[in-house]
């Protein structure tokens, strides 16, 4: 299996850096997590993870749309100056968030619109963040008349949601996280049914959205067994089958981890 967004070098909520979480994760049947930054303090954490643990980590490094500030471009170039030596998988994470502030949702999107150019240029997909924010969402996407391989990762909105993210981006994946195990997760849970086998893929956006039976605790990439089993039961299908399915979606999602995670 594979976590393709896991936040496991935050040292807050992971002491050690991670090692003991990817080495508890691969216990659990999920060999390879993908760590998408936030900002230019988590490049460090997230290459010192990556360095300890190479068959079973990959990195992805962006700024995320909390972070986004008046300097911006600034910041992210320094990011992505810092990754210019490393396998990155992904560009990310990027995108619009209206959750906690709309006072900055003008740089928001500026940044988000040149990460998704920045991963045209270089042949890479791109995690989209879009909490409370679809039409901000659809409207920097459609702007592009081609787009790179994308996931709008940690999706815990419902059906409609979903079908315009889908509309915008029609070749886009769906990130699906332990939100999908809790009971007031109904329009989610309606929105798994109807997505398309082959555009789903699993994360547990780790140290967040721990999974029932988890629920309130730190997550960590061992849990994605729980959401497997979650999904299984909404799609009528096994377990076994969403694992391997969904495993080999986020390697058409994130090609290169192919050549990176040899776990």
């Amino acid at each position: 299996m594979i976590d393709t967004h896991t936040h496991l070098y935050m040292t807050d909520s992971f002491p050690d850096g991670g090692i003991s979480a990817v080495c508890r994760a691969v216990e659990a049947g999920v060999d390879t997590m993908v760590l998408p930054g936030v900002d230019i303090e988590s490049v460090d954490p997230i290459l010192r993870l990556h360095e300890a643990t190479p068959g079973h980590t990959a990195v992805a490094l962006g700024l995320h749309p909390t972070e986004v500030e008046a300097d911006w471009r600034s910041e992210l170039n320094e990011i992505l100056n810092q990754g210019a030596d490393v396998d990155l998988v992904a560009i990310g994470e990027t995108g619009v968030d209206l959750h906690w502030d709309a006072g900055n949702l003008i740089h928001q999107m500026d940044a988000f619109g040149e990460q998704i150019q920045y991963a045209l240029e270089h042949q890479l997909p791109v995690i989209v963040h879009s909490r409370d924010a679809v039409d901000q969402t659809v409207e920097i996407v459609s702007k592009f008349e081609a787009l790179p391989p994308m996931v709008f990762h940690s999706f815990t909105s419902g059906l409609e949601d979903m079908r315009r993210l889908l509309e915008a981006a029609p070749d886009a994946f769906v990130g699906i996280n332990g939100v999908v195990t809790f009971k007031n997760a109904a329009p989610l849970a309606e929105a798994v049914k109807e997505l398309d086998m082959d555009k789903l893929v699993v994360e547990t956006d780790a140290p967040f959205l721990a999974p029932v039976p988890h629920r309130g605790k730190t997550n960590e990439s061992a849990y994605i067994p729980h959401i497997v089993a979650k999904i299984a039961e909404l799609k009528g299908r096994t377990p076994e089958e969403i694992a391997a399915i969904t495993t080999a979606n986020a390697l058409r999602l994130y090609p290169s981890l192919t050549k990176i995670c040899k776990g």
